[in-house]
């Protein structure tokens, strides 16, 4: 009975409520924060778990009153606004028993890759970083750029930049894979189209205390900047390399003309890293976001692909396809995008915990 799922949820917040009322609890700074969190976090669940309980008693209760002949009537009227009612929130609560993401809440390093096609590649790196921003502008986040690499023909052969706001991984996280595009060069003098690919990677930004990586572990070297085609941007060796011994993760900053501000900047970025390649082992491979964070192949499959010929935007992961690829790229509304996708999310974990 679905009834019965929900009492532990309103058992738990009660005595979390109790224990907070606690003296020993009042002197122990760190555990009631972390029982505080934990009965914010249920807040939301327990509120629309009363009121479940509680239409679905008043249900029984009319039912009871049906045959009633001074009743009966008024029971029936009750009924037909109530019984529609209990379904919705037992979809409302589905949603708020699907376990929460713990990087859901936090900033994230946005990577975009040139890959297969070129200079058409580079361009695109930059056309999808706009897009990607505008979106920012629209839900109110902040963007800093980390690191860029330019394109031989403009663009940007790598470009790395921090989102941050409320819930930005949550958004996001969702974007890592190949990223396709379809479209006519401006080089082309044939109008052939030509198709290109971009990887993306999502990473939560983390605190020290969630990754430690010791300095023995870490192998640094320095060179100068460099620009496109080669020529330099600083006469001191201010560009860093960080490699993570164990893992073989490389991180490059140049943007700075300071060294030091270079190194902190890579060092942030490869904690991120690290810390994201030990979440993505951790993953189960059968859990609905892994379903759509990387599908079957990885990160090197392709999620989505974008037809400028025919203002296409197909997401192969949901068979999403939209007709609006003009207003997403250049207006932002990436939205329409991303709803189908968490909205695939929820209804895939839902049907995964059994509710």
């Amino acid at each position: 009975m679905f009834q019965e799922k929900l009492q532990p949820f309103i058992d738990r917040y009660n005595e979390i409520t109790s224990l907070l009322s606690a003296p020993d609890i009042a002197s122990d700074i760190k555990r009631m924060t972390a029982l505080g969190k934990e009965q914010a976090g249920l807040s939301k669940l327990v509120e629309k778990a009363k009121e479940y309980i509680e239409t679905a008693e008043s249900i029984a209760e009319n039912k009871e009153l049906l045959g009633d002949d001074e009743l009966g009537d008024l029971a029936k009227e009750e009924l037909s606004e109530l019984e529609p009612l209990l379904p919705r929130i037992k979809d409302d609560i589905k949603v708020l028993m699907i376990p929460t993401d713990p990087n859901d809440d936090k900033n994230i390093y946005l990577e975009l890759r040139a890959g297969a096609g070129g200079d058409e590649a580079a361009l695109f790196v930059a056309d999808l970083f706009k897009m990607y921003v505008r979106y920012a502008e629209v839900v109110g986040w902040r963007v800093e750029i980390v690191s860029s690499s330019d394109g031989t023909a403009g663009g940007y052969k790598e470009m790395i930049a921090m989102f941050k706001g409320n819930g930005v991984y949550s958004q996001l996280k969702y974007e890592a894979g190949v990223h396709r595009v379809q479209r006519v060069p401006d080089t082309e003098t044939q109008g052939r189209v030509h198709t290109s690919a971009i990887t993306v990677a999502v990473i939560p930004e983390v605190d020290d205390v969630e990754v430690n990586i010791k300095p023995n572990e870490v192998k640094m070297d320095v060179y100068r900047s460099s620009g496109c085609g080669g020529q330099s941007v600083n006469t001191t060796d201010s560009a860093v390399r960080l490699t993570h011994i164990p893992t073989g993760i490389v991180v490059a900053i140049q943007d700075e003309k300071s060294q030091h501000k270079n190194r902190d900047k890579a060092m942030k970025v490869l904690k991120a890293r690290v810390y994201d390649a030990q979440l993505q082992a951790q993953l189960d491979e059968t859990s609905a976001q892994r379903k759509l964070q990387v599908g079957s192949g990885g990160r090197s499959e392709k999620i989505r692909t974008y037809n400028y010929p025919q203002n296409r935007l197909t997401d192969h992961r949901v068979d999403l396809t939209l007709y609006s690829l003009d207003r997403i790229m250049n207006d932002g509304n990436l939205k329409l995008v991303l709803d189908p996708l968490n909205a695939h999310a929820q209804a895939e974990a839902i049907k995964e915990a059994g509710l």
